[in-house]
């Protein structure tokens, strides 16, 4: 890791005081880069890289100042990194990573997972992260690959494979589903999803998140044609029928 003490990250923004990305109360930093072009994605403007830049060391002790309300207990808080894509930037968050971890520090890594491969390469330096991180949260954005592909541009085999990697090595995962009627509603499409989820030995959690608007005006803001103007919040009923069909009351 000595090569790495040099290594700066490009930082979108960042949120001290999160509540949903990992245990706790979460320092949130969002890393600025995304191979994938989801058509709900709420922080377009994370997907190209540059921004802010920050050293693993400068981002910690950011995240330090706000250690008093992470609690005691290892997972009542800590740090989490997000995005954008932040294995696009593996070598950043694993010093960044290494330094909580020194510090007795709960790590939380919220991904989707895109850029994971068993080529040498990139296992060497994403088994190195492993070492420093408690959590991995990972989107499964759909089951079925070619659907997956029309959602995001990619195909989601090697993230269903990181998936199994994790799992096989024993790293606690949250799995989230955003859901998005007529688009990531399909009725056998979740079960396939689950039926995988379930082979799976160390979930943690699995959360349907419901598709929202939200970040609607980014996509203006940039000049992108936002492609899913017609898409509608799903309903209660329907976000509780995806719950069952995922069956997240197991993993509470």
């Amino acid at each position: 890791m000595e090569k790495c003490k040099n290594v700066v990250g490009y930082v979108h923004s960042i949120e001290t005081f999160g509540s949903v990305d990992g245990p706790g109360v979460r320092f949130v930093a969002f890393m600025q880069g995304c191979n994938m072009r989801c058509k709900y994605c709420h922080n377009p403007e994370t997907w190209s890289m540059g921004g802010e830049e920050w050293t693993p060391s400068q981002l910690f002790e950011r995240a330090w100042k706000y250690h008093n309300y992470w609690g005691k207990n290892l997972e009542s808080g800590g740090v989490t990194v997000s995005g954008g894509e932040p294995l696009l930037q593996i070598e950043f968050v694993t010093e960044y990573f290494k330094i909580a971890k020194e510090n007795g520090v709960h790590t939380a890594l919220d991904t989707s997972g895109q850029p994971f491969s068993r080529d040498k390469s990139f296992l060497d330096k994403f088994d190195e992260m492993l070492r420093y991180t408690d959590l991995v949260i990972l989107d499964f954005k759909e089951s079925d690959s070619h659907k997956h592909r029309i959602l995001t541009g990619h195909d989601n085999e090697n993230i269903f494979d990181m998936a199994r990697y994790l799992s096989d090595r024993a790293i606690p995962m949250w799995i989230r589903h955003v859901l998005v009627p007529e688009l990531t509603d399909d009725e056998e499409d979740l079960k396939k999803m689950a039926g995988f989820i379930a082979e799976l030995n160390t979930v943690k959690r699995v959360e349907v998140l419901p598709y929202h608007t939200l970040g609607l005006f980014k996509w203006d803001k940039l000049g992108i044609e936002y492609p899913l103007k017609d898409a509608r919040t799903p309903s209660d009923d329907e976000v509780k029928k995806a719950e069952e069909i995922l069956q997240t009351d197991k993993y509470i």
